[in-house]
């Protein structure tokens, strides 16, 4: 059933492994044109949410939509999203080139208007050079802008973006940076997962800290610093710190700057890295 309602939306969305909740009971709401980031500790449930919200995983219990859409209707929201996990999909024996020739296919593009969007796209990474080598080849860096640059070829409504940065040389974030700007100045909604807090303070219009599977705080950058203005800190990293701080030791261990995955459980809590498929 359509909903003619947010750019995101879920009620009571759940995701269970076992006796473990991944995410429990996730009441969300995303306005179209919005840079929503969404905040946790390794092990938080970001990545299963994130899985869910694309189809890709499917829930327990409770409902998603995507511009009013259901997730549950793969096809109906396939033209709709655009999503770049952190370890990007992708063929190493296929040059970049061929690679996102091959999603446009799979995006049903034209081949003119294809054409032209992938160069576009190479000139602004930097990888017109790099374009017909295999993705062997190339560094982790490259790996990454190959795999943001699909997710954005078709110009989906709604993209999802899983630690966009990681591995990226400074000037080539700064780029992820503009292009996530530009988009939301555009009218599209980016639903962001990193753990280098001061990009979504720049960038974020609300943000969601997510904790063993709970939202535990939500709210604009600048709300939720002012929040702890009556104490010393006032960055969003004393937030961040502080509203999981009741909820266990570890859970600020990977999450001031650090784009590594964290090893260790939390109150024997399974990481998101162990649960393989199902993320």
């Amino acid at each position: 059933m359509t909903r003619n309602t947010n750019a995101i939306e879920t009620r009571g969305l759940t995701k269970q492994f076992g006796t473990e909740f991944a995410v429990d009971g996730l009441d969300l709401t995303v306005e179209h044109g919005t840079v929503y980031g969404f905040l946790g500790p390794n092990g938080a449930g970001k990545t299963t949410t994130m899985r869910m919200l694309t189809s890709l995983t499917r829930p327990t219990d409770g409902e998603a939509w995507i511009n009013g859409n259901p997730v549950s209707d793969r096809d109906g929201i396939r033209a709709s999203i655009g999503y770049l996990s952190e370890e990007p999909p992708v063929f190493d024996e296929l040059t970049g080139r061929e690679q996102l020739e091959y999603f446009a296919r799979l995006r049903d593009l034209p081949a003119a208007e294809t054409e032209t969007r992938i160069a576009d796209w190479l000139n602004r990474f930097g990888l017109t050079d790099d374009a017909d080598k295999r993705i062997d080849d190339y560094s982790k860096g490259m790996r990454q802008k190959i795999g943001l640059i699909q997710a954005l070829l078709h110009e989906p409504d709604v993209v999802f973006l899983d630690e966009p940065t990681s591995g990226l040389d400074p000037r080539a974030a700064r780029t992820v940076l503009d292009v996530i700007a530009d988009l939301s100045d555009d009218g599209h909604t980016v639903f962001l997962s990193t753990h280098i807090l001061s990009v979504v303070e720049e960038l974020a219009d609300v943000v969601g800290v997510l904790y063993e599977g709970d939202l535990v705080t939500e709210g604009s950058p600048a709300t939720l610093t002012a929040r702890m203005e009556a104490e010393e800190g006032t960055t969003l990293e004393d937030v961040f710190l502080s509203v999981t701080a009741e909820r266990g030791p570890a859970a600020s261990e990977s999450v001031t700057g650090n784009t590594g995955t964290a090893t260790s459980r939390q109150d024997g809590r399974v990481e998101d890295d162990e649960r393989g498929e199902d993320r």
